[in-house]
C-alpha cells in the first residue's frame, strides 16, 4: 500500500481537509495515474453528507477524474505510460453477468464498484480522485483524446456521460423534440450532446437568467417554469425529457409536456421521493424512467464525439485548498457550469 496526498472529509459537517490515503500497490492488469485535475460533481457533496445513506469516513471522494499514467501492470494492453487518461464514477464490475458481457457495466447485476464509498476487491473503501494518484483496473481507465483540453475533460466522465446515456438510450435526433430541465452541471452538457445529435432542444429553467448561455450552447428554444402559462403552452411538446436536477419538481407538470410515447427520464437524484398518480402516466402512454451513468464502451464514444465535434464543459478552475469553498458555491448554485480542481496545487 502507498500514501498519497488527499482532501479527505471526516464526518458529514466537518469541512474537507488536507490528509494522506492508501492506494493498492500496481497489480498485473492495474494503471496508476498521477491526477492531473478532478471536477466537484454534486454527488460528492450529497455523499459526504450522507444525504444517500451511511458513510464509512475518512472518505475521499470524487469521481471525474483524468491525469497521466505513470505506471502500468506486466499484463496491461490497452494503455502505456504517458498516456493521457480519466476515471469515472466506477473502478471494477463483476465483468461476468449478461449486463456487464452487453458493455453496460453501470447495470452489473452484482453492482458495479463505485469509484469512492464503494467496497474495493481487498474489502477496503475505495477513495476518489480528490487525490494525487489512482489505481485502476485498467478495464475501467478511458482514453482522453487530445484534442479536448485537458482541464475540461474531467466533467465528462461524469456529467457528459451521464447526460449522454440517456440521449443516446432514448434516440435524441433529427426530428427529435428534447427539453432539458436546469442548466446547470449536467444541464449545460445535455444541451450540447443533444443539440449535436441533432435534436430540437428546449431548456426548462426556474427563471430566465441563463438563456443567453442555453442559446448559444445549442439550444432553439428557453422557458421559465417558474411562469406557469409554461406548462400550458408547451404541453405535448416533447418527445424526450432528461431531467437534470437533483430537487424536487412536480414530475407531473413535466409529464403533461410529453407528446404520444414520449419518455420523462431523470438523472438528477433528490433524497426525497417524488409522487406520480399512475393516470397521468396512462394518458398519452407516458413513460417515466431513470437513467445512471453509461459503461465504458459507450463513455469512449461519448468522449470521440465530444472531441470531433468539439463539445466541452465550462469549468472554473480551481486550487485545492478553495475546495471547501467551491462546495459552498455549488450548494448556492453559483457555478458555471462545473468547477474543476488543479490538482498539482495539492500539498501534503
Amino acid at each position: 500500500m502507498t500514501l498519497v496526498s488527499a482532501y479527505t472529509a471526516s464526518s458529514a459537517t466537518a469541512p474537507l481537509a488536507p490528509g494522506q490515503i492508501r492506494r493498492r500497490e500496481v497489480g498485473p492488469r492495474d494503471v496508476l495515474i498521477q491526477i492531473a485535475w478532478a471536477g466537484i460533481c454534486h454527488s460528492d457533496i450529497h455523499t459526504v453528507r450522507g444525504d444517500w445513506g451511511t458513510v464509512p469516513y475518512p472518505l475521499t471522494v470524487g469521481h471525474e477524474i483524468v491525469g497521466v499514467v505513470t505506471e502500468v501492470g506486466a499484463e496491461v494492453t490497452r494503455h502505456a505510460v504517458g498516456d493521457r487518461v480519466g476515471v469515472g464514477c466506477m473502478v471494477d464490475s463483476c465483468r461476468e453477468c449478461a449486463n456487464c458481457q452487453a458493455g453496460q457495466e453501470q447495470y452489473c447485476l452484482r453492482g458495479f464498484t463505485d469509484t469512492y464509498n464503494g467496497t474495493d476487491r481487498d474489502g477496503s473503501v475505495t477513495q476518489g480522485g480528490y487525490s494525487t494518484h489512482i489505481v485502476v483496473d485498467e478495464h475501467f481507465v478511458l482514453r482522453i483524446p487530445e484534442s479536448i483540453p485537458f482541464e475540461k475533460a474531467a466533467p465528462l466522465l461524469c456529467a457528459g456521460i451521464t447526460t449522454y446515456s440517456p440521449l443516446r438510450h432514448w434516440k435524441a435526433g433529427p426530428g427529435r423534440r428534447v427539453a432539458v430541465v436546469g442548466l446547470g452541471g449536467l444541464g449545460h452538457m445535455a444541451v450540447q450532446l443533444a443539440a449535436a445529435m441533432g435534436a430540437e432542444v428546449t431548456v426548462l429553467s426556474q427563471t430566465l437568467n441563463k438563456r443567453d448561455d442555453g442559446l448559444r450552447l445549442g439550444a432553439t428554444h428557453y422557458h421559465a417554469t417558474n411562469d406557469p402559462e409554461t406548462f400550458t403552452r408547451l404541453r405535448y411538446g416533447f418527445d424526450l425529457i432528461v431531467n437534470t436536477v437533483s430537487a424536487q419538481i412536480d414530475l407531473e407538470d413535466y409529464l403533461n409536456l410529453l407528446a404520444l410515447d414520449g419518455t420523462l427520464v431523470t438523472v438528477g437524484a433528490p433524497p426525497e421521493p417524488m409522487p406520480v398518480r399512475m393516470f397521468t402516466l396512462f394518458d398519452n402512454r407516458r413513460s417515466l424512467a431513470g437513467s445512471t451513468i453509461g459503461g465504458i464502451r459507450e463513455t469512449q464514444e461519448m468522449l470521440d464525439l465530444c472531441a470531433e465535434r468539439g463539445i466541452a464543459p465550462e469549468v472554473e478552475v480551481i486550487e485545492a485548498a478553495q475546495v471547501n469553498d467551491a462546495w459552498e458555491r455549488v450548494l448556492a448554485a453559483d457555478v458555471r457550469y462545473r468547477f474543476v480542481i488543479d490538482m498539482s496545487t495539492m500539498t501534503s
